[in-house]
């Protein structure tokens, strides 16, 4: 379509490990005779694994057909396992059939563990570098910041630094001129802008860089993760500018772990798995499944065998549970819920605590609360069972977790376990459920409210 401006089809990136060259052309030369004659490499690494170009080429050759390019825009895009390429020792799937579009204005978040193959994508993209197969169809000007302070020379100022880089991105000389007070300002770097960037902080570095890519007025903006090194307030201007760049109907596609960052910037998101696409859509679903991945989503959990279950030479867990009151079948705001720990105490005649944090989905501690465990003033050796109760009317909807510690004098950590179970609070009326999905903040609390008529304001009368 028209308003489509960056299409990717079927996308596959392969990368070598390890050094390519020898570093001279005569053992270079060595190492390909070597190769030829089905011999072993004679600059390996000794004990490193290493096929021959012969081998390779007499390993399995069958494979299935590449991937469909079909545009992959609903939930759940399915992984492919099946390379069209054979890969040697060496050799990795840096990217695997991936496959999207993007439209006009649309801000993109692109998340995913390190090594998911975000950066690699964005390069694909930004022309650094070229796909092993499909395609990357890209319709406008783009303005790329991958790296800290990539394009910069070490030796030369901040001032002339803009005037090379903003011509690599493409700009001229008399739109630079142009842009500069307005670079600099936003930068914030005026006081040393004649000063040799080697000498920059690495967030000088970023806003120097970030301000130049920026006022390229490009159609299409790429950001790395480059913006973590900024302070909070400059983070801010730049997510800032990055909204306003979307609404002139430009194009963002911004990588980050800050999923707090993602979900205000953007409204669309894709996420990356071992180089492969997991699911693209609204940024919301994407945010939740980047961070339940790899969390254990059980409201309980039991340990019957005492040698498996979590715990140490002092602590060893029974069950931690996390239920509806009694009477009510699921947990929303109006119920609250009861949190139960159970454990075994192996040392007796010590000051022993158990406490409970509380977690929302975004890994964000709201809360710390727990129980003195005292029986004739220590604890004593065996099994204990402590219970708290969310009061109703306290959380808003939402996935929540829980991770227990224990302590001595509480000051002494003696076990804890992150994230042991996690619960979900279902909307009711109360939350605004008549007419919105989720009301906004991360408690619903009920107030006491009152009003009063005053009678009318000065000059009214």
């Amino acid at each position: 379509m028209s308003d489509t401006v960056i299409c990717v089809e079927s996308l596959w990136k392969k990368y070598r490990l390890g050094l390519i060259g020898t570093g001279t052309l005569r053992h270079d030369l060595n190492r390909w005779w070597h190769r030829v004659r089905g011999k072993p490499d004679p600059y390996a690494i000794v004990g490193q694994a290493q096929k021959s170009e012969v081998n390779r080429q007499k390993s399995e050759l069958t494979s299935d057909p590449p991937p469909s390019s079909a545009s992959r825009s609903t939930l759940d895009a399915q992984r492919s396992d099946t390379a069209p390429l054979p890969l040697a020792n060496d050799e990795i799937w840096a990217l695997r059939d991936i496959s999207f579009e993007v439209k006009r204005g649309e801000i993109l978040g692109i998340i995913g563990r390190n090594g998911a193959g975000k950066s690699t994508l964005l390069k694909v993209l930004s022309r650094v570098t070229a796909p092993t197969l499909g395609e990357a169809k890209v319709k406008g000007r783009i303005a790329s910041l991958l790296e800290v302070g990539t394009g910069f020379h070490p030796e030369l100022t901040g001032r002339e630094n803009i005037f090379l880089n903003g011509v690599i991105l493409g700009m001229t000389k008399d739109e630079i001129k142009r842009k500069f007070d307005e670079i600099v300002a936003f930068s914030e770097v005026e006081k040393f802008i004649d000063t040799p960037v080697k000498r920059y902080s690495s967030g000088m570095y970023v806003r120097l860089a970030f301000a130049v890519a920026a006022h390229l007025d490009p159609e299409i903006l790429i950001v790395d993760e480059v913006l973590a090194v900024g302070d909070v307030s400059f983070q801010k201007k730049c997510l800032g500018k990055m909204s306003t760049v979307a609404r002139g109907g430009r194009t963002v596609l911004f990588v980050s772990h800050n999923m707090a960052a993602v979900k205000a910037l953007c409204s669309q998101a894709l996420l990356l798995d071992e180089g492969a696409l997991r699911r693209v859509g609204e940024v919301g679903a994407i945010v939740a499944a980047y961070l339940q991945g790899g969390r254990d989503s059980a409201s309980e959990r039991e340990w019957i065998d005492p040698t498996a279950a979590p715990g140490n030479e002092h602590i060893r867990l029974e069950f931690v549970r996390v239920h509806p009151p009694d009477g009510e079948p699921v947990i929303t705001i109006d119920t609250g819920a009861v949190m139960e720990v159970g454990f075994y105490n192996f040392e007796a005649g010590i000051n022993l605590d158990c406490t409970v944090y509380l977690l929302n989905n975004d890994g964000l501690v709201l809360c710390e609360t727990g129980r003195v465990i005292s029986d004739n003033d220590d604890a004593r050796r065996g099994s204990y069972r402590v219970t708290g109760h969310l009061p109703p009317h306290l959380l808003n909807t939402g996935r929540y977790y829980l991770s227990v510690l224990f302590g001595k004098d509480q000051r002494y950590p003696l076990f804890r376990l992150e994230e042991a179970v996690s619960f979900t609070v279902e909307n009711t009326a109360t939350g605004r459920a008549s007419n919105m999905s989720v009301a906004p903040g991360v408690i619903r609390p009920i107030l006491s409210w009152s009003h009063e008529f005053v009678g009318l304001g000065r000059g009214q009368l």
